[in-house]
């Protein structure tokens, strides 16, 4: 429960981190960020309280944040050029948290 927690929690600070500089970019994708922290930091309470929600909210946060990663650097975003930086370092510690949390997430989702 507390490294779903916490790489949850990880993945959310490196959203909010980033948000701001997306503004530069794109207004939707700061908001997408914005709303991840949010998100993740939602499905960190929720999984505190046992409840199965958590887990779910966290799975769609970091699933979707890593597609998003993969289809920005590959076919791009909507009204984005397509970012060729694969390993910022950044990026990679906040794939690193979300890779953590979708292995655990379906190993909780699936005792219940």
């Amino acid at each position: 429960m507390w490294t779903g927690i916490i790489s949850i929690i990880i993945t959310g600070i490196i959203h909010f981190i980033d948000a701001p500089d997306a503004f530069g970019e794109s207004t939707y994708k700061s908001v997408l960020f914005t709303l991840n922290g949010i998100g993740a930091l939602v499905a960190a309470v929720g999984i505190f309280r046992g409840a199965s929600w958590g887990w779910l909210l966290g799975l769609l946060v970091a699933g979707g944040a890593i597609v998003g990663y993969i289809i920005s650097r590959t076919v791009g975003l909507p009204g984005l050029e397509i970012d060729p930086e694969w390993l910022e370092p950044i990026g990679v510690v906040s794939l690193i948290a979300e890779g953590i949390f979708v292995a655990l997430a379906a190993k909780a989702l699936t005792k219940k």
